[in-house]
């Protein structure tokens, strides 16, 4: 007998045969809703791509429609050219994310520890965040022997802020309880760091990770406009500079669908973060 045919037999309100049902309908809801909104922007894509076809002002641009741009797309990936330009941009990204988590994370912690520091550190971090990451290129040009090291700088820039005040916002919210337990158990030091506070701020660290991932890959296209012939900066402005406007619209999709990988990746990383420190 169906769970429904069971709630109906035994007489109980029809309000309990909806609740029942309610995880399915919100599972339906959730995987529709993204559908729906690739198709409104599909629909706004396509409205776009007509009126540049049939404007004959603008229709030396008619290849950010989407089927010359999908068609690109698919001749970058089936040619192998996408992953050769995304390959170094990514290398480039996770370098730079490596550095500005090896000072982020260390400087967050001290922050999130120390008040002084904190107030001392607050207002110089705060206007140095504030200042666009591409406004040191010209330092790091003359600072670094190399285009790849100074784009790598730039990345790190602009990808340090987030994890270091994510880390001390974690820092700030442990339980003083558990740094009590673990002083009575006899940890001191980098051990109580290690056992107890950097599983704590996990959580927090990765919500800026991924933050910090956005940032580094929005600002790793302009970067690569420097002296570097490779990546898909140099690509995109390869594609500009030839007017091939349907490559240059699929490495944007490329670029769009990559970071988004990113990301999902990262969000999955950290549900499982939260997951195995709850439990």
């Amino acid at each position: 007998m169906s769970e429904a045919q069971a709630i109906i037999d035994t007489g109980e309100s029809r309000a309990a045969f909806v609740v029942s049902d309610r995880p399915r309908v919100s599972g339906v809801r959730d995987a529709v809703a993204p559908v729906l909104g690739l198709t409104v922007v599909g629909i706004v894509w396509w409205t776009a791509g007509f009126a540049l076809q049939h404007d004959p002002e603008l229709i030396a641009f008619s290849g950010f429609a989407p089927a010359p741009a999908l068609a690109a797309l698919f001749k970058l990936l089936s040619t192998g050219d996408a992953w050769r330009a995304a390959a170094p941009s990514l290398g480039r990204v996770l370098a730079g994310l490596g550095f500005a988590l090896i000072v982020g994370a260390p400087v967050g912690l001290l922050i999130g520890s120390a008040r002084i520091v904190e107030r001392a550190l607050q207002m110089p971090f705060q206007i140095l965040r504030m200042v666009s990451p591409l406004s040191w290129m010209p330092i790091a040009v003359l600072a670094f022997p190399s285009w790849n090291g100074a784009i790598v700088f730039l990345i790190a820039a602009a990808a340090v802020w987030p994890i270091v005040f994510a880390t001390a916002t974690g820092v700030k919210r442990i339980d003083p309880a558990w740094l009590a337990v673990g002083r009575t158990l006899g940890g001191r030091g980098v051990e109580l760091v290690r056992v107890v506070v950097v599983p704590a701020i996990l959580p927090d660290m990765f919500v800026g990770l991924r933050l910090a991932v956005g940032v580094a890959w929005i600002v790793l296209v302009p970067c690569e406009y420097l002296g570097v012939t490779s990546g898909l900066g140099y690509a995109i402005n390869d594609a500009r500079d030839t007017l091939s406007y349907d490559r240059l619209a699929a490495l944007i999709l490329l670029i769009g669908l990559i970071g988004w990988a990113l990301d999902a990746i990262l969000g999955l990383v950290a549900a499982h973060v939260r997951w195995s420190h709850a439990n």
